[in-house]
């Protein structure tokens, strides 16, 4: 859903509205309807349900939070006079919650026209009565759907990590009201206190905060239900709110907090640690550098309208080269770096246990993982390490159920109807084995690069420093070999300044039949004539048939790459006003700047030449790979019976 401008939430706007929001905490009134009080005739566990519908006839029944809070304290921590920090925490968070649901149904009040219908409300006509009902309704609605989401949010770092006992626990909210934001959050704040009074529900502090989680995330997806039933909601959806001094923002009825992510803990790598992978460095530099541009405001990066942006990228390599310390590598540069500018930062590597033996479990678990990906307000890197257990080949034999519902998601989330990305997040697929990946999901790859470990004399001694300096450091005279004469230790682990440095520029393809068609082509066309690539890509198609339009757009892609591949300005970093603290158009036209200057000095037919025989020699020794595993496999077997029957012959 596209949300087209964000409007700020004023610390000091929410400041007038408190006592209102502490007045419905302090004291409500409400009387229950009549379905509400039957609900318990047909429910298992009726002691809850039972106690909720505890009604004095039909007479309005009063509530107060804060005295239940109090009560509980007294419960809880009988002897102490300080209220228990989850107790405090809990009740601020719901006081926070209401404020800026207040200020949000004002908001909507405002932008749809109802503050206008209540000052005429006497002289309304049928069909202004039925806008003005209908308006109040969807106005409720947001106003608790707000509520919740904003408490939800400040509860986030103090909830437990599993809620399974007190969801049990928890039987639903008997009723909603959503007649008029009075009305609804009275009904709301009732249920409320009903079950926080119950003596079954909260045992600890602890349980103040899980259970006041379990009870609005409940809230949420009541309002989520009947939000296709409320009208007049154009002034929601197409808005974001973000609240000042905060990574708070409302964007209409979405809710990033379906899986709520935490960042995950990693072991903090610098890229001097690791040997050889210069291309892999450098990809991973440009790939931190890209997402740190992200806007906040905007909620757009200037590098996806340069065209150097990867939301989705693939390291490959055989086994050993580095990939897991790359990873850690990745997430701590963009970490480091996340804190200097105090911005959020999602480390979000995808769990090993995604694959579920329930049918359709898999994909459940796959889009919790992948929502979090679209919430506008963090950083995110989501690796996805052996990529090749949960992503591999659908057609190829065994292959699970689990694996086909999670590459569905996977291609759904990435490109089509659900794929949202704004150049805040990106998913780096890493393997061993890129050959057996599903051929959809490599096609999806936007920026790929070799992992290849140590490949010089310099890489191999730089690793063996690595390991025996720890010797030098605590015995100096331990190690008694002689050094290199020419060289300083880790002086080639540096990074790279562009892509040049690294290719070695390969002028042909190195894989044979690529060769053939690109030698036939230059015999009938220069490299620098459009039609040698669209008859060269045609050719390559008749060779590989699974080549399509999608690899040709990442080739442009790759060349887009190559254009942008630039240094920011190291007193960029230094001092983050300079740029990173700038707004989007001012960023924008600064990385124009340096796009150009960087520009000078590259030929454009020679890069499109050379990024064109980099992939295209990718696809072949990935299609290659696979065949040759099979026939090695079947040659080792022919040798083993061969062998065999010789001795056994002897």
């Amino acid at each position: 859903m596209e949300h087209n401008s964000t409007f700020p939430i004023k610390q000091n706007e929410l400041d007038m509205l408190r006592d209102e929001a502490t007045s419905y905490i302090k004291s409500v009134q409400w009387e229950q309807g009549q379905r509400a009080k039957n609900k318990n005739k047909d429910n298992k566990d009726e002691s809850i349900l039972l106690y909720l519908n505890r009604a004095k006839g039909n007479a309005a029944e009063g509530a107060s939070v804060s005295k239940t809070i109090l009560d509980l304290k007294k419960r809880l921590l009988p002897d102490s006079i300080a209220i228990p920090l989850h107790l405090n925490q809990t009740l601020y968070a719901v006081q926070e919650g209401l404020t800026l649901g207040i200020w949000i149904k004002d908001s909507y009040y405002d932008a749809s026209g109802l503050s206008s219908l209540i000052e005429n409300k006497s002289a309304l006509d049928t069909s202004g009565k039925r806008e003005y009902e209908s308006k109040m309704q969807t106005a409720t609605a947001f106003m608790l759907f707000s509520a919740a989401y904003k408490i939800l949010f400040d509860l986030q770092t103090s909830v437990s990590d599993d809620l399974s006992v007190m969801k049990n626990k928890f039987a639903g909210i008997p009723e909603v009201s959503l007649m008029t934001p009075l009305k609804g959050t009275s009904c709301a704040m009732f249920y409320y206190d009903k079950y926080l009074g119950h003596p079954e529900m909260i045992k600890s502090d602890q349980d103040v905060v899980d259970f006041t989680v379990v009870f609005f995330q409940a809230l949420i997806a009541e309002i989520q239900m009947r939000k296709s039933s409320l009208e007049y909601t154009e002034t929601i959806i197409d808005r974001t709110y973000k609240l000042e001094k905060s990574d708070f923002a409302i964007s209409g009825w979405d809710n990033a907090f379906q899986g709520a992510a935490k960042s995950v803990e990693f072991n903090k790598i610098q890229f001097e640690q690791i040997v050889g992978n210069r291309d892999a460095k450098h990809f991973a530099r440009r790939l931190t550098e890209r997402l740190l541009s992200y806007d906040f405001t905007a909620q757009k990066n200037p590098f996806q309208e340069l065209g150097g942006f990867m939301p989705v990228f693939m390291g490959y390599g055989i086994p050993g080269t580095g990939k897991s310390m790359l990873i850690a590598a990745i997430a701590t540069r963009l970490k480091e770096h996340s804190d200097n500018l105090d911005i959020p930062f999602l480390f979000h590597p995808m769990p090993d246990t995604l694959i579920s033996t329930f049918q359709g479990g898999s994909a459940e678990k796959m889009v919790d993982w992948m929502k979090p990906l679209q919430d506008p307000s963090k950083l995110i890197f989501a690796p996805i390490d052996d990529a090749e257990n949960n992503l591999q080949e659908r057609t190829a034999q065994g292959v699970s159920a689990g694996v086909k519902e999670v590459i569905g998601v996977f291609l759904r989330y990435t490109e089509g109807a659900y794929a949202v990305n704004y150049g805040n997040s990106s998913i780096g697929l890493f393997t061993n084995l890129p050959e057996m990946l599903d051929k959809a999901v490599i096609s999806r790859v936007q920026g790929r690069f070799k992992i290849d470990g140590a490949r010089t004399e310099h890489d191999f001694l730089d690793q063996d420093h690595l390991w025996w300096r720890k010797f030098d450091d605590t015995m100096p005279d331990f190690v008694n070999m002689k050094n290199p004469e020419n060289y300083d230790y880790l002086q080639d682990q540096g990074l790279a300044k562009n892509m040049g440095e690294i290719l070695n520029v390969t002028n042909k393809p190195t894989e044979e039949r690529v060769f053939e068609v690109y030698d036939k082509m230059e015999k009938q066309y220069k490299t620098n004539e459009q039609l040698f690539y669209a008859n060269l890509y045609k050719e390559v198609q008749k060779i590989f048939p699974f080549f399509s339009s999608r690899d040709v757009r990442n080739i442009q892609s790759a060349v887009s790459l190559r254009l942008t591949d630039f240094d920011l300005e190291q007193s960029w970093f230094d001092n983050p006003e300079t740029y990173f603290k700038k707004d989007y158009e001012t960023k924008f036209g600064m990385l124009q700047e340096l796009m150009r200057a960087n520009m000078k000095g590259l030929d454009f037919s020679e890069i499109r030449r050379q990024e064109v025989v980099r992939y295209l020699d990718n696809v072949a020794t990935i299609a290659d790979t696979d065949f040759k595993r099979k026939v090695e496999s079947r040659v080792n077997q022919m040798h083993i019976d061969a062998e065999a029957r010789e001795q056994f012959g002897n």
